[in-house]
């Protein structure tokens, strides 16, 4: 399960998942950014979910190469 919010972040920002202690996730995209972006970032996010990498053991780098390929 997740929820997502909309925040005024930084333009270099496009959004971010946090994982809750309740197990559940929180999607933050950047309210700044426009609609097409904000969508494309939460297919991005919700790929981090799906690949759980909350729990890997490999470096944030290596995860985001992954998951922009």
């Amino acid at each position: 399960m997740y929820t997502v919010r909309l925040l005024d972040l930084p333009h270099s920002i496009k959004g971010f998942v946090r994982h809750n202690v309740d197990g559940s996730d929180t999607i933050v995209l950047n309210s700044r950014l426009s609609r097409e972006t904000q969508e494309k970032t939460m297919i991005h996010e919700l790929e981090h979910i799906k690949r759980d990498d909350f729990y890997s053991e490999k470096s944030a780098d290596d995860i985001e190469m992954e998951v922009r390929r």
